[in-house]
């Protein structure tokens, strides 16, 4: 016996068909939609995966924004200062006279009026831990949200395609019911004839007014089906206007067991159900293979990295960082009219390595290693938890279809 799996037939089928024709900005196609350009549009206008990619995009921005935290921090500042007053200080006049008197004090003007300072500096990393640690938290970060927007993607490909297949199934519902309501109308309308001619009774008529007071409601409901189906259909579209909505494709023509024998239509929206299969191997190959592709399982397992990294960067604020560092300075001083940098000038040169360690903070970083710790035991046990779950439904899903066939 072979068990079918449609969730990978239906990525596969996607990302074989869909995918490669859809570009942003592209324009909804008029007239009725097949169930590709039905799967293309959605999955170039859906506001849930336009989330996921700006999602996306700033994941990709933190992992350049860690990337920038091995690199050298250049800095350069300059300034310039008119002293309108310049600073005066009193010192003892016997500095400059030896014969004056021990309290006499002059005043000595410090500064020019004009100051001129600029300088270049240069902070290089040698070691710190927790940067290299950021890094791979971002990564996972960003693999998160890939993930994220895969699990997006097939989200809304499936609800398109349910709501795709609830429009042509409400369609399919009118018609029969419209059939029904038509054939009851001509029924009775012969038996009030004959009732007229005598040859019916009463109750033939009576019975044949009741069947069509009960069949018109239905056929109301089921236009309002439509209606409803085509709605849904058009808010996972994007579309303003869910009124000029049509699609492709009739389920009571659709041929399942000779796809080729079907229209266009119809084997476009078949290819969709066009999936792989399992052999007989049992139940754990359908389970391996299950949980292989959901994305849910992906997710956690990778958020589970993710508290994992967030834990070593906090245990590494035990280490040390190192760190060197250099620096170029200019500074200028004149009176009267300002010169750019001009003379006397002085320039300054430096060099220096740098260490720094957290000796003691309260406790706090100890607090946030235990606070990360608990994180990563808590995604733990919900991944635990989601693949047992997992493992529980596709078995339950494999005996029922054991059971159908």
């Amino acid at each position: 016996m072979k068990i079918e799996w449609g969730v990978r037939g239906t990525v596969m089928t996607v990302l074989a068909i869909v995918v490669p024709g859809a570009t942003l900005g592209q324009q909804v196609p008029s007239g009725a939609m097949t169930m590709p350009e039905v799967v293309r549009t959605a999955l170039d206008r859906s506001r849930e995966i336009r989330q996921a990619r700006y999602a996306l995009d700033e994941a990709e921005e933190r992992v350049s924004e860690a990337w920038g935290n091995v690199y050298p921090v250049v800095e350069l500042s300059a300034n310039y200062t008119r002293n309108l007053s310049p600073s005066i200080s009193f010192l003892p006049a016997m500095i400059f006279n030896p014969a004056a008197g021990p309290e006499e004090l002059i005043p000595v003007r410090f500064g020019a009026d004009n100051l001129w300072v600029s300088s270049i500096t240069v902070d290089q990393t040698l070691l710190d831990a927790t940067s290299f640690f950021s890094l791979g938290a971002a990564g996972r970060f960003r693999a998160l949200q890939d993930e994220v927007l895969r699990a997006r993607t097939q989200a809304v490909v499936t609800r398109v395609r349910v709501a795709y297949y609830d429009l042509l199934l409400a369609q399919e519902q009118e018609r029969l019911i419209d059939n029904s309501v038509r054939r009851v109308r001509e029924n009775r309308d012969e038996a009030q004839a004959l009732h007229r001619a005598g040859l019916a009774s009463d109750y033939d008529v009576l019975r044949l007014e009741v069947e069509l007071a009960n069949l018109e409601p239905n056929l109301r409901r089921a236009g309002n089906a439509i209606v409803q189906a085509r709605r849904q259909l058009a808010v996972e579209l994007d579309l303003d206007d869910p009124e000029s909505l049509a699609v492709a494709g009739s389920l009571a023509a659709m041929n399942l067991e000779d796809v080729s024998a079907n229209t266009s239509d119809n084997r476009a929206i078949l290819q969709f159900s066009r999936i792989g299969s399992f052999g007989s191997e049992g139940g754990e190959t359908l389970v391996a293979g299950a949980l292989g592709v959901r994305s849910d399982l992906r997710q956690l397992e990778l958020a589970e990295d993710l508290r994992r990294t967030e834990l070593r960067i906090e245990q590494a604020q035990y280490f040390p960082t190192v760190s060197v560092f250099g620096g170029y300075d200019i500074n200028a001083q004149q009176n009267g009219s300002p010169s750019f940098f001009g003379s006397p000038r002085a320039y300054g040169r430096r060099v220096g390595i740098r260490l720094s360690l957290n000796i003691f903070n309260g406790f706090q970083r100890e607090s946030r290693i235990d606070q990360r710790r608990a994180g990563l035991r808590s995604a733990q046990s919900q991944t635990r938890l989601a693949r047992d779950q997992a493992k529980a439904q596709v078995r339950t899903i494999s005996d029922q279809v054991a059971e159908a066939l």
